[in-house]
């Protein structure tokens, strides 16, 4: 007789996987918004337009999620200021994710790293994708305005797990004005057409430093590049923020408070992101 082992082994991970696939329905059925903030390079801001996105929508009321699927390099809890760890939920079979603000909430690997922060996270493809199919299905919660999801740059295992198991998911493509960084973009454009997924539009960061001594805008990483692409992609460019060293500071320090300092021309800026993203989400205008 034949061994019926692996069979068995077979048929009841498929089985595991269907259940898990309703846990994740269950789970998006409570989310009306889903944005996936992605990017084609690294070091464009991407992390930092997620974690603020978070806080903005947060401090108007709305009920959000913060997703840290950025396995290898998690820095959501970090720029949050988050020291806590994921623990069981009240029922005993959940992750209850971390509370940052009354009504925004946090999940992030690195919270489930214990003490040792810094250790590196060597994790193959399939590993990834279950991590992340994971904290879909197990995180326990309330009904959420919005699920904000932060992907490693690129257009690999991370985002492409978001892609097909968060149906309705928009995307939030971050870059900067430099050649470089808007070529990788494009592959982050395509990915997005080729699996379907509806776009927001783009956010140019960088986009210029204003001297602190004579007021002129100096363009670092050249200009006008988000805006050029987004034209040429027929897509949105929902805004562009200049640089601010108090982003970088209030990262480190884990503080979020700079959106509230209206003076600061980043701040502005941001707001009236924020303000398009809403009025695209909930006003039912046109994504391509």
């Amino acid at each position: 007789m034949k061994s019926t082992g692996h069979s068995c082994s077979s048929q009841n991970q498929k089985n595991q996987h269907r259940m898990q696939d309703k846990e994740i329905e269950a789970s998006l059925s409570h989310i009306r918004n889903k944005i996936l903030v992605m990017s084609g390079k690294g070091g464009v801001g991407k992390s930092s337009v997620a974690a603020y996105l978070s806080v903005a929508l947060a401090k108007m009321n709305k009920k959000v999620g913060l997703m840290d699927v950025d396995l290898h390099g998690p820095s959501i809890p970090r720029m949050l200021g988050l020291k806590g760890t994921i623990g069981p939920g009240v029922k005993g079979s959940k992750a209850t994710p971390i509370q940052y603000l009354p009504n925004m909430q946090v999940i992030s690997v690195e919270s489930l790293m214990g003490e040792d922060k810094d250790a590196a996270t060597i994790w193959r493809g399939p590993l990834k994708i279950g991590v992340i199919r994971q904290f879909i299905s197990d995180i326990e919660g309330n009904d959420l305005d919005y699920l904000i999801i932060d992907a490693p740059p690129g257009t690999g295992d991370e985002p492409l797990t978001v892609a097909q198991t968060i149906p309705g998911a928009k995307a939030l493509i971050v870059t900067t004005p430099q050649e470089i960084s808007l070529a990788d973009v494009r592959k982050s454009i395509r990915f997005c057409r080729q699996f379907h997924m509806e776009i927001l539009g783009l956010v140019e960061n960088m986009s210029g430093l204003t001297c602190p001594h004579c007021g002129e805008t100096i363009d670092l990483f050249k200009s006008n590049g988000g805006m050029l692409t987004a034209k040429r992609e027929n897509l949105r460019l929902l805004g562009s923020l200049p640089i601010e060293p108090q982003v970088v500071s209030g990262g480190d320090d884990g503080n979020m408070s700079i959106l509230e300092n209206m003076e600061i021309p980043f701040s502005n800026s941001f707001n009236k992101i924020v303000e398009a993203v809403v009025e695209i989400m909930e006003g039912k205008k046109g994504l391509h």
